[in-house]
């Protein structure tokens, strides 16, 4: 049985108060619109249409990779009206289904879609439905007076009193038999209160028909509610996030406050993990047996091995190239990692050092006020406070190389490219810009000098 899925992304979010368009802006790092396609992924559908309107270049321009095909909607003229647009694109048989979803739904699971386009089988129209205590704003879903069968869906401002007192109601996605749908569509009219096209003027139209109406029920609110302004928004984002929280303390993360966590990606922990309050992890991150994150660490792109620290206020973002931090090594406080920063086994890397592009051997240490750019440190280097690597000559950056047990006194530039050999040492305060010998003692500052009888000026 062939799958349509489509998706309406195309209006406007006035009450977001944003140029962005509505199913563009974040949650959990994602666009909305992200959210539901991940979750339709699985369904193996052989289409998916993505119908857009206000902001439809952003929202195709930043989805082109998805392998989706895009019908505008332009003006927005109702939920029918978008249908209509797609319509002529929806492929497979008259038996077969077509999936509609909203793209300000993020949180809608993969296992309520499969319920869905199940219970539809190319043969009945499938409402997903949620009892709401408060109902405000959703269509009432009405039922023949055995309340078995489901009669129409009633827009709240078209419905009557006792209609708005209807605590089920349709949360905007449906499965329907595909032939049906290209019929119902086009006999769809807008002579109602907002001279628009309700796509749910089709379940009368199938009861007419005498298709079967059924109701498929979500596991929560919480997967069917939408996004209408930034308050919905961040509600969605502290539920999103709590229940990524719930799922991580299950399988034995000690999380000092669920409450204070962000996870905008995939986060994988292994056992015994501790991570204390506000701390954001983004895209895919990794922690070891053991790790333990202080409070208000973000990490982004990065593996973390077994039995690391990284103590409060360490900023590691992996950008294009990851992050790679030891097992046992010490990171932090308020220290900076930097795409390609590999850490060994025992690193210490302290407070108010910075470190991108790079390599650290097994036990090496920078532990106070220090940049170590393109570089690469053997296995036990002592990299002192307020040593840099100055990579960089205005146009090109250069790669520095100091061999194990060397030892980079503080204050001292290692201008690049250079190498500094194997157990030698660097003079504090040293600007070096030719190889220093192993194991020899490398000074090149000016001479100290005291003048007898100068005078310290005055004010006048």
């Amino acid at each position: 049985m062939a799958l349509n899925i489509v998706i309406m992304a195309a209006g406007k979010g006035t009450r977001m108060r944003s140029a962005r368009p509505k199913v563009l802006h974040a949650l959990a790092g994602r666009p909305l619109l992200q959210h539901v396609l991940d979750a339709a992924a699985g369904l193996g559908a052989e289409r998916t249409i993505v119908v857009t309107g206000h902001g439809g270049d952003a929202v195709e321009r930043q989805m082109a990779g998805a392998h989706l095909a895009f019908v505008r909607q332009e003006p927005q003229l109702g939920t029918g009206h978008a249908l209509q647009q797609a319509a002529p694109l929806l492929g497979g048989g008259d038996d077969d289904t077509t999936l509609i979803l909203n793209g300000d739904v993020p949180l809608i699971e993969s296992r309520t879609l499969r319920t869905l386009v199940d219970a539809c089988a190319g043969a009945r129209l499938a409402l997903l439905t949620v009892q709401l205590d408060d109902p405000h704003g959703y269509g009432r879903i009405v039922r023949s007076a055995s309340g078995a069968a489901i009669e129409a869906i009633v827009e709240e401002k078209d419905a009557t009193a006792a209609q708005r007192a209807v605590h089920e109601v349709y949360t905007g996605a449906m499965a329907a038999p595909t032939g049906a749908l290209r019929r119902w569509l086009a006999a769809l009219r807008n002579d109602n209160a907002a001279g628009e096209f309700y796509l749910t003027d089709i379940v009368a139209m199938a009861v007419a028909e005498g298709v079967v109406v059924t109701a498929a029920a979500a596991g929560s609110e919480t997967e069917v509610l939408g996004v209408n302004s930034a308050a919905q928004l961040a509600d969605l984002e502290r539920r999103h996030q709590r229940a990524t929280a719930e799922r991580l303390m299950a399988s034995g993360v000690r999380l000092a406050d669920p409450a204070r966590i962000d996870v905008r990606g995939e986060l994988i922990c292994g056992s015994d993990v501790e991570i204390d309050v506000g701390c954001i992890f983004e895209g895919r991150v990794e922690l070891g047996d053991g790790v333990r994150v202080g409070a208000y660490c973000m990490l982004r792109n990065a593996s973390v091995a077994a039995g690391a620290t990284l103590r409060p206020y360490t900023h590691i973002d992996g950008e294009g190239l990851g992050v790679s931090v030891g097992s046992g090594a010490i990171v932090g406080p308020f220290a900076r990692l930097r795409g390609g920063a590999v850490l060994g086994s025992d690193v210490h890397v302290g407070n108010f050092v910075e470190v991108k592009n790079a390599t650290l051997g097994a036990g090496a240490k920078a532990n106070h006020l220090a940049y170590i750019g393109d570089a690469t440190l053997g296995a036990r280097v002592n990299f002192g406070a307020g040593a840099i690597v100055a990579n960089y000559d205005g146009a090109n950056k250069h790669r520095t190389v100091v061999g194990d047990d060397a030892h980079i006194g503080s204050n001292a530039v290692l201008v690049a490219p250079v190498e500094v050999g194997a157990a030698a040492t660097v003079g504090a305060g040293s600007t070096i810009a030719r190889d220093a010998p192993a194991g020899q003692l490398t000074v090149a500052r000016a001479r100290q000098s005291s003048l007898a009888g100068w005078k310290r000026p005055t004010k006048g």
